[in-house]
Parts: C-alpha cells; structure tokens; sequence
C-alpha cells in the first residue's frame, strides 16, 4: 500500500513538472511615449521594483442596473440609497482572484514570505527585481525623462498568464505614466498633475472699475450680456428659493492646493458684488485632505481665481444659512490627484479596494522637509449630498482602465446618494491647451481628432457646460453656447459606452448633426458612446474677487458650482418634505418628466481642432447638453418623485 501512494505521489509530481506552462497574453499596451518623455536607459536589472497587482471587483457589471434601481424616476426604490457598508461588500473582489495571483506568484518562484496582501484583500503586492519582474510580465522595464528633469520607471507593454490576466485589473509601476512632471519650489509650487482649472482669466481692475459701479452691481441686471453676477444668474435661471433646512443638508466644493481662497475676497465680494452683506466674515467649513489647508503664501489670481469663482458664486446662490464644506486637497509640495480625495470621501477605495495607482496618484507622507508629513486621508471625510469639481483630464491622459476604476467609484458615490458634478471643459471639441488626438489617441499640439475630457466622459457623473448671453442681450432672452474667451467643452467618449438614460439620444443627434466638412474619422461618431455634457449654465464674464481686485473670468468652472448650487436648494425643498437628497440626477434628467426643465439652448457651437466642433440644437447635443435650467420646473420634477 506505502508503495503504490508513493508511486501516486511521484506519478503526480512527474505530471507537474513536464505539464505545459500556461502562455501569456497581452494585458495593456502604450503605443507612444506621451509628449515631454523620452527613454533614457533600460533599468538596472538588479534594482527592487514594487509591483501591485490591482484585482478585478466584483458585480461591477451590475453597476447600470444598482443605480438604475434607486435613481431612476420611474423605479419603486428610487432615492433608496445604499450604505457605506452595503457598496464595499457588494463590490469586493472574489477570492478565487486573490489565491489565483498568490498562487501565480509562489509557484513563479517568488518566496512566499515576499508576497502579500493588502488589508482590503484587494492589492497583491510583492517587491522583486527588475530582472524577476520582466521574467514574471514577460516585459522590458525603461527609465524614462521628462523635460522638467523628473524621471518614471514604466514599460511599453506587460504580459499575464491566460489564467491569471481574467483576475487583474491593473498592474504598477506599467504603461501608467506619472503625471507629476513640474520642479519643486517652496514657495510657488510648480508640480502639477494631468488636471487643471476650468477657468480663464479676461482682465482684472485693481480701480474697479468694470461696465458698472460696484455699488450697483448687487441688483443691476442690464449688465449681465458683459458682467454677470449673482443677481444675473438667478433672474436668468429663475432662483427665488432660501433655504429651509440647512443644517440638514449638505454642499462641498472641491479645491486643489495651491488653489484657495482668502477671506477678505469673500467679504469684498459680499459686499460690493452680490449685497449679501450677512454673508461677511462667513467661511466654508474646510476639511483638509491630505495636508490640504487655506494657503496665503502664494496670492493672485493664478492661486485664489478658481477658488475665489467657486466659493463666491456658490455661497451667494445658496444663501447665508447653508454651509458650504470647502473639501482643500492636497498640500504646498506634492499637490493631489482626484482619487487622493476619493480616498478620502470613501475608505473602501483606498483600503477596500486599493483604488490609488502609486503612478498617477500622491502618496503622503511626503517626503520632502517642508511637505505634509501625515498618513494618506482614508475615509475621513464626510459625504456632501452634492459635490462640485471645476478640474479635468484629457480623457487619453489616462489609460481606460485607470478611468474606469475612478469611474466606477463615482458611481459608488452615486448610490450612496451624492450628486457628483465636473465642469465640461473649456476649449470645446478640443482638450486642455486647445490639444487634440493623434490617429494613435495621444493629446498633443499637433492632433486633429477631438479629445474629450475625463470624467466629464465617465457616465456616472453630472457633466456642465457653458452658455452665455448674446452681444447686447438680456436676461430673458434665449442664452447660446459660450463661444467667447471659452468655448463649451463637449463631445463624445473613446472610453465609456452609451448609457442607458441617453440610449437613443446621442444617437439621434448623431444622425441628424454631423458636424459639416468634419471627417467621421476625427470624433467618436458610433453613436455608441457616452455623450457629454448632460446641461449647462452660464459661463461667460463672471465678476469676482482674487487678492483683493475685480476681475472678469470666464469658463464652465463658473457653471459647475452654480447648477450644484440649485441641485442643493432643490435638496433642501425635499429634505423639508421629509425626503431624500435626489443623489445621482442624470437618469431623472433625461426622462420625459424632466422634458419640460431647461431653457433648450439652440444656437452656438464648441469650435476645436480646426472645426466649428458640434452644433447646439433643439434637445440634448454635445455642447450645452439638455440646456439650462429652469429652476422653478426643475424643482418642481424632483419634488414631484417620491
């Protein structure tokens, strides 16, 4: 009997050893080094190199159909949102894709002891050598240079087992380039991430003197076709609400350091631009994420404009009762990413899911002197029912799988209730710095094809465009698209499909709109994708306070915070009524109940890349989206749902 088990035991032993090995396939591909890089040299293959192995989540696939339950008008769970607790155990990875990495690995011939998980279950991480990591990934590790001196350790392409490539999302350090190109400097900060502000600057006056006297902008309206102020904004709109129960509601507005505002610009505001006098001497309540702080080292308008715009306009639209949560990212040194502050929103994706790629994203503490020197941020701030950001990306500087992971936690947020609202962009059918897409998908100056924004393009968010009002116009007549200074970001997605609330619209706008003498070959034109944005506001000739001076800015970063604004009063009228924060709008805004909300925008168009870009027209179309809003109706479609 001994002998026949050990016969067994070296017969399976032999099929194990002369098994064949499982071949690798292609797991993600960069096909050009992006502009300002330039490979130096192969790395040293005797170096240690951190690889994180991100796993596949779980029920991602039924994303659609969770938000579809509680956010769509016509559903009987609608407003229905989850817990914290219910999205992180609904969205975490399987096992078998934790033991079928680990068990890759150890049998690869990494020692186990090297080996380990993250406390979410969610990252496999193992330190090799460069030499094991090209053996494991079947790739070529390369130090590359960047023109601002800073250098990234990456790889063209990488290789996964056939078996192991269905469990992984991601793997890093890769094809990912770090987007942190800018040299330090202590007092003005220069290190700057893919994202940027939505915000143009026409002029400032330090003698204030604009088309009017600041003493009578509070409630002159035939001003508005040149300056706009609150009070142009809420007779365009129609906003006669104040607000009813704001201790329970919430607002956040988000701000990247070395973005922020200064106190007396509020005041000078509040009382020379928008007559709200009781609105003196009030602050945002500031929560810091990850060294994130009200800054006063570095002044003007390069640091206090976007703040000085996003906080003016929206604290004077909501009224003096509401507060306002000033979510300020990042500190003086390293700066943030996006996902730094979605880490910080939501645990589960930093520690659940393992959310950050090390290569796209800061990581604190940071390592310089005078930098932050705490923890990451990880689930310590608390959720605002409506959140607005006025930064984006070009979509292609960021590879699919690394948007469609944020993606996804924006739709997490949604299901827990939060309106998430991003400015569109503000050079049209073009990208940040008026750039546009190579035939190979890369945004560079010398492009042609449009170049759409992220996450304006990720569906689970609320895109905002921009409007203005005609050369002499008023405020009761018809807005067109922002063409002047800015013009409307908008456009069609290379990475997200159609979805679901705009099947059948994009589409249609496709077949009847096709930009003249522009080649289908320069935009998405499958009328498959994801269309943006979902609606607009004005964005033309804002009058704000930065370090002390009136200035004239223009751009969607003024629209986002406004229709965030009416989305938070509309909250307030709900939660008065003994109901909930409307959460994830867009599937209520493109319902037939919702038809009769916007002020349809119908002139204009989003030049970029060398054409006129897209054309406003009757219904939704990828330059002012739906169009803009009505308030009074649109508040009367959200109170009408249960």
């Amino acid at each position: 009997m001994r002998l026949s088990l050990s016969l067994f035991v070296l017969l399976a032993v032999g099929l194990v050893a002369f098994a064949e090995p499982v071949p690798h396939i292609l797991h993600e591909r960069r096909s050009r080094i992006p502009s300002g890089w330039a490979a130096l040299r192969r790395h040293e293959r005797s170096a240690t190199l951190p690889l994180r192995f991100g796993l596949k989540q779980s029920n991602l696939d039924k994303l659609d159909e969770f938000l579809h339950d509680i956010a769509h008008p016509e559903s009987a769970n609608y407003g229905k949102h989850w817990t914290a607790e219910e999205v992180a155990s609904t969205f975490a990875p399987a096992r078998e894709s934790l033991d079928a990495v680990r068990n890759w690995l150890v049998t690869s011939g990494v020692p186990e002891d090297r080996v380990r998980t993250s406390s979410s279950k969610n990252w496999v991480e193992v330190k090799v050598s460069v030499e094991e990591a090209e053996r494991l990934l079947n790739t070529e590790y390369h130090v590359y240079g960047h023109d601002s001196g800073k250098q990234h350790i990456g790889c063209s392409s990488y290789h996964l087992p056939s078996d192991i490539s269905p469990h992984v999302d991601i793997v890093t350090p890769s094809i990912h380039f770090d987007t942190v190109v800018g040299k330090r400097d202590s007092v003005h900060p220069t290190r700057k991430h893919g994202a940027s502000p939505n915000i143009h600057h026409i002029h400032a006056s330090p003698s204030k003197h604009m088309a009017t006297d600041v003493s009578t902008a509070a409630s002159a309206l035939d001003i508005c076709s040149t300056e706009i102020t609150p009070a142009c904004i809420k007779a365009l709109y129609g906003i006669n609400y104040s607000p009813q129960s704001p201790t329970k509601n919430s607002f956040g507005i988000v701000e990247y350091t070395p973005q922020s505002y200064l106190q007396a610009d509020l005041d000078l505001f509040a009382k020379n631009v928008s007559g709200i006098t009781a609105l003196v001497g009030k602050s945002p309540n500031l929560v810091s994420v990850d060294g994130g702080f009200a800054q006063t080292e570095a002044t003007g308008f390069e640091y206090n404009g976007e703040s000085s715009l996003d906080l003016q306009y929206a604290m004077s639209i909501v009224g003096v009762s509401q507060a306002i949560t000033l979510y300020q990212v990042g500190d003086m040194i390293e700066g943030a990413s996006f996902n730094n502050f979605l880490d910080a929103l939501d645990g589960s994706y930093c520690k659940f899911e393992g959310g950050d790629d090390p290569f796209q994203d800061v990581h604190y503490p940071d390592t310089i002197l005078s930098g932050y020197r705490g923890g990451p941020d990880c689930g310590t701030a608390v959720l605002s029912n409506v959140i607005s950001t006025s930064y984006s990306y070009n979509e292609a500087d960021l590879g699919p799988d690394y948007t469609a992971r944020q993606c996804a936690e924006y739709a997490k947020l949604g299901l827990m209730g939060v309106t998430v609202l991003f400015s569109s962009g503000d050079s049209g059918v073009a990208g940040r710095s008026g750039f546009c897409l190579t035939s190979d998908g890369f945004s560079l100056s010398d492009g042609t094809m449009f170049d759409p924004a992220f996450p304006s393009t990720c569906p689970y968010v609320t895109s905002v465009g921009a409007t203005q009002i005609k050369s002499g116009g008023t405020v009761n007549d018809s807005e067109v698209a922002c063409e002047v200074t800015i013009q409307s970001g908008g456009g069609f997605s290379n990475y997200f499909a159609t979805p679901d609330y705009q099947q059948g619209i994009t589409s249609g706008y496709l077949k009847q709109n096709k930009p003249a003498g522009v080649a289908t070959s320069r935009y998405n034109a499958t009328g498959t994708s994801r269309g943006y944005p979902d609606i607009s506001a004005n964005g033309a000739g804002y009058l704000i306070v930065a370090d002390g001076q009136l200035a004239l800015v223009s751009g969607t970063s003024a629209s986002a915070p406004v229709v965030a604004a009416m989305i938070t009063l509309i909250n307030d009228a709900r939660i008065t009524a003994g109901k909930k924060p409307v959460g994830f709008i867009n599937p209520s805004l493109y319902s037939s109940a919702f038809a009769s909300a916007y002020n349809d925008i119908v002139q204009g168009s989003n030049p970029g890349c060398g054409t006129i870009g897209f054309n406003a027209t009757t219904g939704w179309d990828p330059v002012t989206g739906l169009g803009t809003p009505n308030f009074p109706k649109l508040m009367d479609a959200f109170m009408s749902l249960p």
